[in-house]
C-alpha cells in the first residue's frame, strides 16, 4: 500500500510537467506551421530583378546555319523568381530564304522561361516586306503571341490588316502558321477589296502567276462587306 500510495504522489507530481512539455511542443509545431518562409538574401524570392541589358540583341540559327529569327529590345530585364524576361520597344525579325523577312515591333514584350513563347503588347505591328509583283503588308493590333519553334503567331485581339495596294481587313483573333503559309481569321471578318486595274490583270494572266491564292470565292468590291461573326476566314500568304 505505501509504494502505491508512493506511485500515485509521484504520478500526481509529474504529470503537470508532462501536460506543460506536451503543450509546449504544439505550440512549437503550430507556431513553424503557420510562420511565412523568410525571404532568401539572394533575392530569388522577390519580383526583383537581377540583371538588364540595354541594346540587347539575341539570333537564332537553323541547322545549316541560317538565320531564323533576331529578337532585339531597347531594355531587357530579367527576373528570377519566374524566371521571365521583360522587353521594352522589342523588335522580332524573322527571316525565310528566299523570301522578304518579317518584322514585328510593341511597346513592351515579354519572354517565358523556355524561351518557348514571345509575347508583344500595345501598338504591335507586322510588317511583311514588299517583293517581286506582291505589295507591302502590314497587320496591326494590340497583343501578339510568337511560339518560334512552332512557327506559331497568335491573337485574339481586333486586328487589322492592310495589302498593298488598296485592300483592308478587319477581323478579331488571327492565327497565322508560317508551315502552312495560311492565315486563319477568326470572327468579325470585314474586307475593303479594290479590283486590280486592267493592266495588272493581264499581266497577271500573261505570267499565270495569280497575285493572291485564296481557299474561297471573294466578289471584289469597293465597299466594306458585311461583318461575318462567328467565321474562319483562312487564306494562303505569300
Amino acid at each position: 500500500m505505501q509504494l502505491s500510495a508512493y506511485l500515485h504522489r509521484r504520478v500526481v507530481m509529474f504529470f503537470p510537467l508532462v501536460l506543460l512539455l506536451l503543450l509546449a511542443v504544439v505550440t512549437f509545431w503550430i507556431n513553424k506551421a503557420v510562420q511565412t518562409p523568410k525571404p532568401k538574401i539572394d533575392g530569388s524570392s522577390r519580383h526583383d530583378p537581377d540583371y538588364m541589358m540595354h541594346n540587347f540583341v539575341t539570333t537564332q540559327t537553323d541547322v545549316n546555319g541560317q538565320l531564323r529569327y533576331k529578337l532585339t529590345a531597347a531594355e531587357m530585364v530579367h527576373y528570377p523568381d519566374d524566371d521571365t524576361t521583360q522587353l521594352q520597344r522589342p523588335r522580332y525579325t524573322q527571316f525565310a530564304v528566299q523570301k522578304p523577312y518579317t518584322s514585328v515591333e510593341g511597346l513592351r514584350g515579354y519572354v517565358s522561361s523556355n524561351g518557348e513563347e514571345i509575347e508583344l503588347v500595345d501598338d504591335v505591328k507586322i510588317t511583311r516586306q514588299a517583293f517581286a509583283d506582291k505589295g507591302e503588308m502590314t497587320v496591326e493590333t494590340d497583343y501578339l503571341n510568337i511560339r518560334p519553334n512552332d512557327e506559331l503567331v497568335s491573337t485574339q485581339s481586333p486586328v487589322v490588316i492592310k495589302q498593298a495596294p488598296n485592300t483592308v481587313v478587319y477581323a478579331t483573333g488571327m492565327i497565322y502558321d508560317k508551315k502552312t503559309r495560311t492565315v486563319t481569321l477568326l470572327n468579325k471578318v470585314r474586307a475593303h477589296y479594290e479590283k486590280p486595274k486592267k493592266s495588272t490583270l493581264v499581266a497577271d494572266a500573261l505570267s499565270n502567276k495569280p497575285s493572291l491564292k485564296t481557299k474561297q470565292t471573294a466578289v471584289p468590291t469597293t465597299n466594306p462587306s458585311p461583318n461575318t461573326d462567328n467565321a474562319r476566314i483562312r487564306r494562303r500568304y505569300e
